[in-house]
C-alpha cells in the first residue's frame, strides 16, 4: 500500500525531522485523519483507524485501503477509545459501551453501563487464545477524591470511584470549594470513593461493586460473563496479550491536580496477573504515595486513603518518566525489524497545564519507545530531532503519538495525533492525524 496523497496543507509534514535509530527510514503513510487514537489491521490488509470524535465531535471507525479512506460506521460515544477486530467482527470501544459491528452494519451494544462518565473510561479490547475479551477501564478521578478538577460532576454529581472489592478507608476528608453552591464562602468536604461533598467518617468500609473503577474486566465475546481480571490499575489504556500469553498494559497514572495531587508518578508498563490489585489510589508502581518524593509543589504530602490495602503492588515490569503520556504498543514479532520480541509504546506527551501543576513539560514522551521485554530496559527508538512535539517548534514531525502497530509488511505503522494550535496546546487543528510508516532499510 503506498502513502496517500492529500491536499491537507494546515500541517507541515517532514520525516527527516524524526530521528530514528539508524537502519530505519520514516515516511508520511497517510494524513487527514481527526483526532485518530487507535489502529488494527483488518484481515483483508486494510488498516481499521478509531477516532475519538474529540476535535469534530464524530467518533467514527475508518477503513484505510488501497490509499483511500472509507467510513465503517460514525456517530459512537465521544470519546471512541478504540477499534479492534475478530474474525470479520468489529469491536469498537467508546464511552461506556462495547459495540460489536458486523460486517454488514448491523450494531450490538454487546456491553453497556460501563462506569465512564469520569476523567477516564474504557479501554480498546483484546481478545485472548481462550476466547475471551479483555479491556481496561479507569479510574473517575485523578487520585481517588471527586474535586474542582472534575468539570463531569455537573452532568454526574454522585459519581465517583469504586472498588472492585470491600475495602476500609482511613476517613481522611478534603476541603474545596463548593461548586454546587453559589455563595463564594460556602466549602465541601469530601471523602475517597464518594460523591462530591460527601465526607467520610473513620474506617468507614466500601463494598466492592460489580463494574468497578479502575480495573480490568475479562467476559465472553458477547459480553456476557463480565467480571474483574485485575483491579488497582489507574488508566490501563491499552491491553494486549504477547507470545507466551502473558497480559501486559500501559498505565496512566497520577497527575498534579485536584483535591489530591500526586506529583512525579511515572507512567507504566505493567505486566498484568489474574487477580492482583496494582495500588490505586494509594501507590505509585510499587511505592506509596506518602513518600517525600510525590509531594506536590504546592500542597501536602499525599496520604493513604485505605487503611489496609489488598497487597503490596509489584513492580512495574517497565517505568517510564512521568506524564510520558503511555498510549498504545505491540510486541515486535517480525523476522527482520529488530530484536524479536521487544515492545514498542507511544507517548503522547503531557496535558500542559491542567495535569502537571502548571509547568511545560514540552520534551516529555511525544516519541516511540522500545522495552527489552528480557530486562524492561527503555530507550527511545524514535524521536523528532529537536526533542519537542512539532507544535512547539513548526517542525515536520511528531506530535502526539498515539499507537503503534506491525503491519503484515513487518514495517511499524504510528498513529499521531491532531496537530495543536500555537496559540493553545489541548486545541486541534481539524483534519491534522497522521500515519507514519518506519521501515528497515
Amino acid at each position: 500500500m503506498s502513502a496517500i496523497e492529500s491536499s491537507f496543507n494546515s500541517r507541515n509534514l517532514n520525516p527527516l525531522d524524526i530521528y530514528v535509530l539508524p537502519g530505519y527510514t520514516v515516511e508520511v503513510f497517510a494524513q487527514g485523519l481527526n483526532s485518530p487514537v487507535s489502529m488494527v489491521f483488518d484481515e483483508d490488509g486494510s488498516i481499521l483507524i478509531g477516532e475519538s470524535g474529540e476535535v469534530d465531535g464524530n467518533a467514527r471507525v475508518m477503513r484505510l485501503r488501497n490509499g483511500s479512506y472509507e467510513v465503517i460506521a460514525e456517530g459512537f460515544n465521544v470519546p471512541l477509545s478504540g477499534v479492534n477486530v475478530l474474525n470479520k467482527d468489529k469491536y469498537v470501544s467508546h464511552k461506556g459501551l462495547i459495540t460489536l459491528l458486523k460486517e454488514d452494519g448491523r450494531r450490538y451494544n454487546v456491553i453497556s453501563g460501563l462506569p465512564s462518565l469520569g476523567d477516564f473510561g474504557n479501554s480498546q479490547v483484546e481478545f485472548s487464545i481462550d476466547g475471551k475479551m479483555y479491556f481496561g477501564q479507569g479510574s473517575a478521578t485523578n487520585s481517588g477524591v471527586v474535586g474542582p478538577d472534575n468539570s463531569w460532576t455537573a452532568f454526574h454529581p454522585y459519581f465517583h470511584d469504586f472498588p472492585a472489592e470491600d475495602i476500609e478507608l482511613v476517613g481522611q476528608n478534603f476541603v474545596s470549594y463548593n461548586f454546587f453552591s453559589y455563595s463564594p464562602t460556602d466549602y465541601a468536604f469530601t471523602g475517597a470513593f464518594r460523591p462530591f461533598g460527601t465526607p467520610n467518617r473513620p474506617d468507614y468500609v466500601v463494598l466492592g461493586n460489580l463494574r468497578p473503577t479502575s480495573c480490568i474486566y475479562r467476559s465472553e465475546l458477547d459480553g456476557s460473563n463480565l467480571e474483574v481480571y485485575a483491579w488497582g490499575v489507574t488508566q490501563p489504556y491499552r491491553v494486549k496479550f504477547d507470545r507466551f500469553n502473558r497480559m501486559f498494559a500501559t498505565n496512566l497514572t497520577y497527575d498534579v491536580r485536584g483535591s489530591r495531587p500526586i506529583k512525579d508518578c511515572p507512567d507504566e508498563f505493567l505486566f498484568i496477573n489474574h487477580g492482583s490489585w496494582y495500588g490505586f489510589p494509594d501507590f505509585c508502581g510499587n511505592l506509596p504515595v506518602t513518600l517525600p518524593q510525590f509531594r506536590p509543589d504546592v500542597g501536602p504530602q499525599p496520604e493513604f486513603l485505605m487503611s489496609r490495602h489488598p497487597m503490596i503492588p509489584t513492580k512495574p515490569f517497565a517505568i517510564i518518566e512521568p506524564h510520558a503520556g503511555v498510549r498504545g504498543f505491540d510486541f515486535d514479532y517480525t523476522q527482520e525489524f529488530g530484536t524479536y520480541g521487544n515492545a514498542y509504546v507511544a507517548l503522547s506527551g503531557s496535558i500542559y497545564p491542567v495535569t502537571t501543576g502548571g509547568y511545560p513539560l514540552p520534551g516529555v514522551g511525544r516519541r516511540i519507545v522500545r522495552i527489552d521485554m528480557n530486562d524492561g530496559n527503555v530507550s527511545t527508538f524514535a524521536i523528532n530531532r529537536t526533542g519537542l512535539g512539532a507544535s512547539f517548534t513548526g517542525g515536520g514531525g511528531f506530535e502526539r503519538p498515539m499507537d503503534v502497530v506491525f503491519g503484515p509488511d513487518e514495517a511499524m505503522y504510528v498513529l499521531d495525533y491532531n496537530m495543536a494550535t500555537p496559540i493553545n496546546p489541548n486545541l486541534y487543528i481539524p483534519n491534522t492525524g497522521v500515519i507514519w510508516k518506519i521501515s528497515r532499510t
